[in-house]
């Protein structure tokens, strides 16, 4: 794994969510957080180059709380890793809520 320093932090308006996107799973799930903060999620889509955003979309958005609309996908479209905003909802609250579905 390469050397990146994504962290959750508080934004401007909003939390910044790091995510390590592996594609082709048996279902949608949250296996962990690395080191650096990085959230691995595991998706169903086979495809990262663009299949599997709109899906890695819609199960944050369910594992939060919140619209998909108050997600931004700010780097990462094509890639397996991703920089999600999550707007309106600090940090603390993203953390708790990512850690509540991690298996």
């Amino acid at each position: 794994m390469t050397d990146r320093k994504f962290n959750l932090h508080d934004g401007k308006k909003g939390a910044a969510l790091a995510v390590r996107l592996t594609p082709k799973a048996s279902r949608n799930k949250i296996v962990g957080i690395t080191d650096d903060g990085t959230v691995k999620v595991h998706i169903t889509a086979d495809s990262v180059d663009g299949g599997a955003t709109p899906v890695l979309m819609n199960f944050l958005s369910a594992v939060l709380g919140v619209s998909a609309t108050r997600l931004d996908l700010v780097a990462g479209e094509t890639g397996y890793d991703k920089l999600i905003a999550v707007m309106d909802m600090d940090s603390v609250d993203v953390h708790k809520r990512i850690l509540a579905y991690v298996e």
